[in-house]
């Protein structure tokens, strides 16, 4: 398997990993939410923006990961130009 499908396997591994979680955290807020307090508009909009939050950090955690696997694969790319230029 070449490093640039690696990249992208461990990436979708991460976003799925990622995906998952926020489902499970969003699912756990929500039963929380309507099992204590299943009026309360506050502790409803806390937990809207607690996941927003949460997705926003995901999406900035994911975004840093691409970017440093295109970095670390444009060097590996750029290295095996090179040994290829030298031989």
């Amino acid at each position: 398997m070449s490093t640039q499908d690696q990249a992208r396997e461990l990436m979708a591994q991460h976003r799925h990993h990622d995906e998952h979680l926020h489902e499970s955290m969003r699912s756990r807020a929500e039963a929380e939410v309507h099992q204590n307090h299943p009026a309360d508009a506050h502790t409803q909009e806390q937990a809207r923006e607690l996941m927003s939050q949460h997705r926003h950090h995901d999406e900035h955690l994911q975004e840093s990961m691409r970017s440093r696997a295109e970095s670390e694969l444009g060097a590996a790319d750029r290295a095996a130009d090179s040994s290829q230029v030298q031989s």
